[in-house]
């Protein structure tokens, strides 16, 4: 397979680049900037230099012709403010679906975020008052994502971690529809996605995820 990642650079996508090209496969790293290319290509991973706020749909499905299955693992990352909660973890997101399907892309995994659903709808304003409520555009965001995403005609998964962590993988989770609140090492949600892939597994559906006691495929398939 021709595995693209949408936030190439970022801590899961770095560590599931180097998962596909181990398995035999070919990894796209979509990065926004230039000076990340040395590091996806040390991972295995071929980049793609394309800036997923700006970009249009039809353009970006030209630069994924070839493609077999897209992963959305991008985010605007911790420091930044309301306005890039909407424009990156939302909006890109649509962008990739909304190529996808103009090139003929089915699969896509969305990495999304545990108890997005959940948020305070009063405080998930832009612009946002405090931080705090900067993380409540974020839950919305990535719920109105995923959302997004369902509503498609695509072999989609959904898979929302709990608080990530920068651990060795265990390779054993806890899956459902809603779990209790964990975490969760960042190696393991890079082994998800790369199962759900190769084993087409849990299509059509969307997962809370901690550590636990199941190895990673059984639980995928338990939720398929």
């Amino acid at each position: 397979m021709k595995i693209a990642i949408a936030g190439g650079h970022g801590q899961i996508a770095l560590l599931l680049a180097r998962l596909i090209t181990d398995a035999g496969h070919d990894a796209v790293a979509i990065i926004r900037n230039p000076a990340h290319v040395t590091d996806v290509e040390q991972q295995g991973a071929t980049a793609l230099v394309v800036d997923l706020e700006q970009v249009d749909d039809d353009e970006l499905a030209l630069r994924l012709r070839g493609v077999d299955a897209v992963v959305f693992a991008a985010g605007a990352g911790p420091n930044s403010g309301a306005d890039r909660k909407e424009s990156v973890d939302r909006d890109a997101a649509i962008t990739l679906a909304n190529a996808a399907e103009r090139i003929g892309i089915q699969r896509y995994v969305m990495v999304s975020a545990m108890g997005a659903d959940a948020y305070d709808r009063e405080r998930a304003v832009v612009p946002a008052r405090t931080e705090a409520d900067v993380f409540q555009v974020y839950l919305r965001a990535k719920s109105e994502a995923d959302a997004n995403i369902r509503m498609r005609n695509l072999a989609w998964t959904i898979i929302r971690p709990g608080a990530l962590l920068d651990t060795p993988p265990q390779g054993t989770v806890h899956v459902g529809r809603t779990v209790p609140r964990g975490s969760i090492p960042r190696a393991d949600v890079a082994a998800l996605v790369l199962h759900a892939l190769l084993d087409d597994t849990a299509v059509g559906v969307q997962f809370e995820v901690t550590s636990g006691n199941t190895p990673i495929p059984a639980a995928l398939h338990a939720l398929s």
